[in-house]
């Protein structure tokens, strides 16, 4: 399965991800390309000097929703990454995909969020979970839907919240676990375990 991953930053998800399947934990994944909408974005240089990926950026032009997803589409058209052999993990993507996109790969985007949903989607979990008063928190790998973070849910991983945590420490522990359940999502969906029934995510082998 040919993977998009698509970033805004720093792209630490994205190295986790790409670390995993060249230690060959996930070998029915492919990496094809790492999508940027900023130019400036540090994952763009890890992924091409690390990995030896091709790397894209694609700057959003003040392009809004479709206008912009549909540039998003020609590139994936020009490595070969379709909605039958590919997969498109956002991995700290500032940008909200459109319905056009999503119906297009419906099912074949995956997003990382830190928290567990639907408990804090959007911006500033973290900080939501703090001010909420929350003893646990964590991360939520999800398929993509139309909405924002309310696609179904493949794998979670709790993070307990200490009493002397602020937003950065709280974030920093969440973000290890991330390291560890977003490879864990893309190896199911690769090995073609994970399969939907209405919200439910059903896993192969699974509890």
């Amino acid at each position: 399965m040919k993977l998009a991953i698509l970033i805004s930053g720093r792209g630490s998800n994205m190295d986790a991800i790409l670390t995993a399947i060249r230690q060959r934990q996930m070998p029915q994944a492919q990496p094809v390309l790492v999508l940027s909408n900023l130019p400036e974005a540090l994952g763009l240089t890890i992924a091409r000097e690390k990995f030896g990926l091709h790397t894209e950026v694609l700057a959003s032009n003040d392009l809004k929703g479709w206008e912009y997803d549909k540039n998003v589409m020609t590139l994936l058209q020009k490595y070969e990454i379709s909605p039958t052999n590919g997969l498109i993990c956002l991995a700290g993507f500032m940008r909200l995909l459109s319905p056009q996109f999503v119906s297009l790969f419906r099912n074949r985007i995956i997003n990382i969020h830190p928290s567990l949903l639907p408990s804090f989607p959007g911006l500033h979990a973290q900080r939501q979970a703090l001010e909420y008063g929350a003893k646990i928190s964590g991360c939520t790998v999800h398929f993509v839907d139309k909405g924002l973070d309310t696609g179904p849910i493949i794998i979670q991983k709790s993070t307990p919240v200490l009493q002397s945590d602020t937003e950065e420490s709280l974030s920093d522990r969440i973000l290890r676990d991330e390291h560890l359940v977003y490879p864990e999502a893309i190896k199911l969906i690769t090995e073609d375990r994970v399969k939907i029934s209405g919200r439910m995510v059903l896993i192969d082998g699974g509890q």
